[in-house]
């Protein structure tokens, strides 16, 4: 495997436990080869994967659908996800944005709460 690392470096450069690595070994999201020694290796692109495996784990997405989500993501090929994983993903989408809008109202009223008496507000990427 070319530019491969193991699970420490994985877990240094993609933030993620190499308990949580492991565990999405465990549930087919991730994979490695093994040293002749029985040690994981990974590849580059490992990281990205890690990156986005966390990120859909983090809104509410589970590690079956991910699965199933996974390999449309990656592929270079036509055909896309089947058409019930599809519909799916639509409503889980519509779920986030409705949830976005909640948070960025909540959010706001803070922001009036915290103005009025007389703290200062942080704006995100200042």
């Amino acid at each position: 495997m070319v530019g491969s690392m193991r699970i420490g470096e994985l877990s240094t450069r993609s933030g993620a436990s190499p308990r949580s690595l492991r565990y999405y070994e465990e549930q087919g999201l991730l994979s490695s080869e093994r040293t002749t020694g029985g040690h994981r290796e990974y590849g580059e692109e490992a990281v990205e994967r890690v990156d986005r495996i966390r990120c859909l784990l983090g809104a509410g997405i589970g590690t079956d659908t991910i699965r199933r989500l996974l390999p449309c993501m990656y592929s270079r090929e036509e055909g896309g996800p089947a058409p019930d994983l599809l519909d799916w993903l639509c409503a889980e989408r519509e779920r986030m944005s409705r949830s976005i809008h909640e948070l960025e109202r909540t959010r706001e009223a803070l922001d009036r709460v915290i103005e009025r008496n007389g703290g200062r507000v942080a704006v995100a990427g200042a």
